[in-house]
This record gives C-alpha cells, sequence and structure tokens, in this order.
C-alpha cells in the first residue's frame, strides 16, 4: 500500500507557489510508490495547480479556510485556528488518513500541534528537532535539539542522545552512532552544571556508545555521528552552518564539501519523540526544499521511526 503523504500549502515564506511546486516535484519524482495530499485552500490550490499546467486528479486536496503565519503565537494560534492546515493536517494523521505530515509553516505551531493531537510517545521528556550536517570525510551527523527546547535538564540531554541515537541508525545505516555532548572542552569537568551533569548520565548510561565531549571545531568531523547540545547552542550552530553556505554562494565560491549544507539538500527534519511522522521544513522552503522533504518523510514514514522509538521506551 502507497505512502500517504500530507504537504502544508500554506506553510512558508514563498507559499503557495513553493510549496505546489515541490509537490509537483515530489509527485513526478514518487510517482505510484507515494499519494501526495495538498492541504489547504482548495480554490487557491486549484488555480495554482492549473497555472503550473497540472491536473488536479494527480492530487488529493484537502480544504483548510485558515492559515498560521511565521510569526503567530504557536498556542494561541492553534487555539484561534481549529481549522488551519497545520491542524487539520495534524488531524488527518492523528485520523491514519495521511501517514506523514509535512510543514515549512509555523514550527512552533507544529510542535505544538503534535503534542496537543498525536502526543509525546510515552516516556519522552522533551520531543525534539534535529538537523543534519555534513561530516568533511563525506558522510553526515545529526545534532540535537536545533531550536525545540532553548532549556534542558540533564535527564532531557541524555534522553536527546537517544532519540538521536536510534534516528541516526534509520538515516546513515550505522547500528552503532557515536554520541557526543557539545561543551567548551573535552574534559568531563568543563561547562556548566547542566553539560557537566548530563555528562555523567550518558557516560553511566547503557542504551548509546557514548564518546564523551566535544567542542565546537570538532562538529564538522567524524568524533561523532550524533551531537547533543540544547535547543539554544543547536540553533546558533544551525543558523552558523547556514550563514557560512550563504557567505560563500555571495562570493560565487563553490567547494564539493560546502555545497553540502545547502539546506534544500535535506529539506526538513522531523519531530522525534511524538506518535508519528511529522517532519519541519525551513521557513524560506524553495520548491527544491520542499520536493525533498516529502521524498523524505516517506522515507521516515517507511522505516517506522516513530514506532522504533515508542518500542524501545516500551521494552526499556
Amino acid at each position: 500500500m502507497a505512502i500517504i503523504i500530507g504537504i502544508d500549502i500554506m506553510g512558508g515564506d514563498f507559499a503557495p507557489d513553493s510549496t505546489i511546486k515541490g509537490a509537483i516535484l515530489a509527485q513526478q519524482q514518487l510517482k505510484n510508490s507515494a499519494t501526495v495530499v495538498l492541504i489547504g485552500d482548495k480554490s487557491l490550490i486549484s488555480k495554482k495547480l492549473i497555472q503550473y499546467q497540472t491536473d488536479n486528479y494527480q492530487f488529493d486536496i484537502v480544504h483548510s479556510s485558515q492559515e498560521i503565519t511565521m510569526h503567530e503565537h504557536p498556542t494561541k494560534a492553534l487555539s484561534q485556528k481549529p481549522d488551519s492546515s497545520i491542524s487539520v493536517g495534524l488531524k488527518l494523521l492523528q485520523e491514519n488518513q495521511i501517514q506523514a505530515f509535512s510543514s515549512a509553516g509555523n514550527t512552533g505551531a507544529a510542535l505544538v500541534g503534535a503534542m496537543l493531537t498525536i502526543k509525546a510517545i510515552k516516556g519522552v521528556l522533551r520531543p525534539c528537532i534535529t538537523s543534519v550536517l555534513p561530516k568533511e570525510n563525506g558522510g553526515v551527523s545529526l545534532i540535537l535539539d536545533v531550536g525545540s527546547n532553548a532549556d534542558c535538564k540533564p535527564e532531557v540531554l541524555y534522553q536527546f542522545g537517544l532519540l538521536g541515537s536510534l534516528y541516526s541508525t534509520i538515516l546513515t545505516g550505522n547500528k552503532q552512532p557515536k554520541i557526543a555532548l557539545l561543551n567548551i572542552g573535552e574534559e568531563a569537568e568543563k561547562g556548566n552544571l547542566v553539560t557537566q551533569n548530563a555528562y555523567q548520565l550518558m557516560k553511566n548510561g547503557k542504551d548509546y556508545y557514548f564518546v564523551g565531549n566535544i567542542e565546537g571545531r570538532d562538529i564538522f568531523s567524524d568524533k561523532a555521528d550524533v551531537i547533543v547540545c540544547d535547543g539554544f547552542t543547536g540553533n546558533v550552530v544551525l543558523k552558523t552552518a547556514e550563514a557560512f553556505y550563504s557567505l560563500i554562494k555571495n562570493r560565487n565560491r563553490s567547494d564539493a564539501y560546502f555545497d553540502r549544507f545547502n539546506y534544500e539538500i535535506y529539506g526538513g527534519t522531523p519531530i522525534l519523540g511524538v506518535n508519528g511522522t511529522v517532519m519541519i521544513g525551513h521557513g524560506i522552503s524553495s520548491a527544491e526544499a520542499i520536493k525533498n522533504m516529502i521524498i523524505q518523510s516517506k522515507q521516515i514514514a517507511e522505516a517506522k521511526l516513530h514506532e522504533k522509538i515508542k518500542d524501545f521506551f516500551e521494552n526499556d
């Protein structure tokens, strides 16, 4: 049975054009292996499909009459706009009418909405989001959290290592990924009280392969496959990497390694720790990024990542 993927057509700085173009590109690549459901203003979607010379019958369209903008408060917007494209998409996921939901819209609304509808997996302290970082040796690493949890207790950081380990195994095929804690020094006693205590928990834990602290200069090396940090630190790292890529492009430089910093390649990232596949994309997502987010959401849904996380916690 083909995977059914819902895409928030109204979400993102360049929606609905970028989201509809991305959905068209994704459907062309996926062909009959998946069905893409367009969620948003049905009249607007139909007009845009005609504009891009695409027949409506290639997609299922689910109407939503409201839209949550990028600057609205997540919880307030969700309560005031129950028929928003994000709310409708998550409801479809809850009812198993779709197997994955992707949005480049308000990240906070998607995260809070997921926790209100499909809920966090029992035992997960804080669902989180991650990002892919290119390694200099050609591989990739994960960094988490990258923005959803600015302040974290040591127990939460320990659990991020577990969530990242499970995701990394699916993403790269590595059955024993190296988990590291991002800190201001490699020594166990370095850092603030949170990282010092997290270090001890991770060192003494048995759930994954902990290799110790790494510093900022090690982020793109092969010292770690999963880099654990709080969302404040992770977001700074992520935005710095994005800025560096933009600086290179603005100077008309091209390098095979640094080209891999392009966010469009990865498309989006799953919310780890919730009962379903919910993908979050960059607000500035282009059609290419939307396409890749949809394709990645199919791969993650087929890999049953959330079920594997749930199984781990149930059997722990």
